[in-house]
């Protein structure tokens, strides 16, 4: 049977328009994966530190102490069990991709342990994507343990909790032993939160709180790799705090990170209790 060029090139688009997935079903996407119906699942990982940085540590933050692949932001570091609670206030940004047709995304969250201490996380933020004109965000929580069971934790979302771009949201993550903890996320613009109460097998150190905008990993059973970073613009902490047993500090002090993948992605401050996280 013999077609017309006209008739194939028409026959093409239509398949590709079919095959597009919408914004929604991304979303859904994303969610199957962290839920388990599909091998693939979404995880926060320990700040993988550049030993060797191809740039110098003066590039973009003139009191830079560290490069990392997959986190930006600041990190109080103890060195004995000290942190209680860690909490930030952020606007949920609009996304924007850096080129390419497939989707992007970044994640901004608060946690605890993950730098020095690397036997679990407590950690709660917003994931913010990008897919061509499309944006979409997941509210997510997370007691990561990559070392001290077979499968390490994936992150799960806060179910019917919703965020756009423009929201101011609050996340705090809560020490209860070191074993358990909760994890609280407050729309502050919808005047909407949830909380989740999480245990693990793996134990917390408390010895890290953070403010962290991350390029997280996407899974298939042990292998995992960087989703492509987006181009978040301008993430600033605001209220940063971290309570201890002798009451709240700010991040004053904190180890500043900055993500390095091939070039500098990212320039970091801190003044008083605002973490700023920029895309440059």
């Amino acid at each position: 049977m013999m077609f017309s060029a006209a008739f194939l090139v028409q026959a093409l688009l239509a398949s590709a328009a079919f095959a597009l997935p919408s914004s929604k079903d991304r979303l859904a996407s994303r969610r199957a994966r962290r839920s388990g119906d599909v091998a693939r699942t979404r995880q926060s990982k320990p700040v993988n530190i550049i030993t060797s940085p191809q740039v110098s540590a003066a590039v973009g933050n003139a009191s830079h102490a560290e490069f990392s692949s997959n986190w930006a932001g600041a990190v109080l570091v103890a060195s004995t069990a000290t942190y209680k609670s860690v909490t930030g206030t952020f606007t949920v940004p609009t996304p924007k991709s850096t080129g390419g047709s497939g989707e992007q995304c970044a994640s901004a969250w608060v946690g605890i342990d993950g730098d020095t201490c690397e036997t679990a996380i407590l950690q709660t933020g917003v994931d913010f994507c990008v897919s061509g004109s499309a944006v979409s965000f997941d509210a997510w929580y997370e007691f990561f343990c990559p070392k001290s069971s077979k499968k390490p934790a994936d992150s799960f979302d806060f179910s019917g909790f919703s965020v756009s771009a423009g929201d101011s949201v609050t996340v705090t993550a809560t020490v209860i032993s070191t074993t358990e903890g909760t994890l609280t996320i407050k729309n502050n613009s919808k005047g909407t939160s949830a909380t989740k109460t999480v245990t693990s097998t793996a134990r917390l150190c408390e010895t890290n709180a953070e403010w962290i905008v991350e390029d997280f990993e996407e899974c298939e059973g042990n292998d995992c790799e960087l989703v492509p970073f987006a181009n978040f613009g301008t993430i600033e902490f605001t209220g940063a705090s971290a309570t201890t047993s002798s009451g709240t500090v700010t991040p004053a002090g904190a180890t500043i990170f900055d993500i390095e993948q091939n070039s500098v992605l990212t320039s970091v401050s801190q003044s008083g209790s605002t973490v700023t996280v920029e895309f440059v």
